[in-house]
């Protein structure tokens, strides 16, 4: 892992901790002290600090204290603290990283706790083994979800053209993007955003071609010509205007608020399905959720993942209280209703029982779109290898590079894999 550190998202880093952490520091001299770290939205914020509050509320000899940033920032402080000798007791990790924290012994083992104070069996082993690495249980899942495909609708019915669904291919996709750009309902507006960057999207069609992102020896599951394809579908999609363009896409900064559909430059975009509620509450207009596009003799691209899992830091003071704490937000009625879906379906079948008669539409939205892809999706991919993290960052820097013409297709292509290769080599 990289530890260089980008002074401009370290700067907004701190900004979200200002902004966020004090809400978690009003007991800070309870007995036990935890520091919890995590990324996301601010729905994310504000339903983590509320189940914060409601088990110190239960525990008050407990106080976290929590922090929060957006996705690219969120590695390198975790990195950095880690690094430091002062990473948080929680931390909430994602699956293409468990492997290499878990790997260098910077995350505690929870299998001891298996049954005790950790009360998962009723998760399924393959929501347990998600968490697992070499056999050992290092995070447990908070939630499951896929990737999806978000539709603004009244957009789709104001262009005039029918909205995108479920079976849907990309030639498909692309033709009536560009009758939605072409309507010119509203200025500026453009028919969907520009994945050419996005990894998630990347994997998918890898996936449909019988191709993937990593072996399960850690090494590349694609080739150039592979990366050349996918740059050029997206070059096309430019050409017939369905996408915005290259100058629009860069507004896009890998969070919800400066998503293209949630600042009004499309009416889709790409997200994974546990960011739905987040999205919906930051638009309006009602929106809908579909499967990645794919053609008829397409292998399963998607799959179901952890969305996250929380981790506990194998140097806690306090490791007992962490896991106790990690339990209340899978198992713990209260808990779990703090958090809803926002992190994705629960994997506990009694939470989820639980939680689907109350939850609201947006968030039965999410429940029924898991529940429609769930028969057709593909196994889980291995896990990715150290440095694959940077390959994620890298993809979007080159699909950049070629969206503005920086590059061609295939240049770019070879580019990305020869880097792509070297990084998961060094990692």
């Amino acid at each position: 892992m990289s530890l260089t550190i980008d002074r401009r998202r370290l700067l907004a880093g701190m900004a979200a901790t200002l902004a966020f952490g004090g809400m978690g520091l009003g007991r800070a001299n309870a007995a036990t002290s935890m520091r919890l770290l995590w990324w996301g939205s601010k729905e994310r914020a504000d339903r983590t600090f509320a189940a914060v509050k409601a088990y110190q509320a239960k525990n008050p000899d407990v106080a976290i204290a929590g922090e929060t940033f957006g996705w690219d920032s969120y590695w390198t402080r975790l990195a950095t603290q880690t690094a430091g000798g002062n990473p948080p007791d929680l931390i909430q990790m994602d699956y293409r990283y468990i492997f290499e924290y878990a790997r260098r012994g910077t995350l505690l083992d929870l299998t001891p706790y298996l049954g005790k104070s950790l009360a998962i069996e009723d998760f399924g082993a393959p929501n347990i083994n998600s968490g697992k690495v070499d056999g050992k249980i290092y995070g447990v899942n908070l939630g499951v979800n896929s990737s999806m495909v978000v539709v603004n609708v009244a957009a789709w019915q104001e262009a005039g053209v029918e909205p995108p669904h479920d079976g849907i291919t990309w030639e498909q996709l692309g033709d009536a993007c560009a009758k939605v750009t072409a309507a010119k309902k509203r200025r500026g507006f453009y028919g969907t955003g520009d994945q050419s960057g996005g990894e998630p999207a990347f994997e998918c069609w890898l996936r449909q071609r019988g191709k993937a992102l990593y072996t399960g020896d850690g090494k590349l599951g694609f080739e150039a010509k592979d990366a050349a394809e996918w740059f050029a579908l997206w070059g096309h999609m430019r050409e017939i205007g369905a996408c915005v363009p290259a100058d629009v896409q860069a507004l896009d900064q890998q969070t919800l608020e400066t998503d293209m559909l949630v600042t009004k430059k499309a009416a889709v975009s790409y997200a994974h399905s546990n960011q739905f509620v987040a999205i919906q509450g930051l638009v309006k207009e009602k929106l809908d959720l579909i499967a990645y596009p794919s053609n008829p003799d397409s292998k399963p691209g998607q799959y179901l993942k952890p969305s996250m899992l929380m981790s506990v830091s194998a140097s806690s003071a306090n490791k007992d209280a962490a896991v106790a704490f990690v339990n209340y937000l899978v198992e713990d009625p209260e808990g779990a209703k703090t958090l809803g879906v926002e992190r994705g379906v629960p994997a506990s079948s009694k939470i989820r029982d639980l939680l689907t008669p109350n939850l609201d539409a947006t968030s039965k939205q999410v429940v029924d779109y898991i529940g429609r892809l769930t028969p057709r999706v593909g196994a889980l991919p291995p896990s990715p290898p150290n440095g694959a993290g940077e390959n994620a960052f890298l993809l979007k820097k080159i699909a950049e590079e070629v969206a503005f013409g920086k590059s061609s297709a295939q240049d770019g292509a070879t580019k990305f894999v020869e880097q792509a290769a070297a990084n998961v080599t060094r990692g």
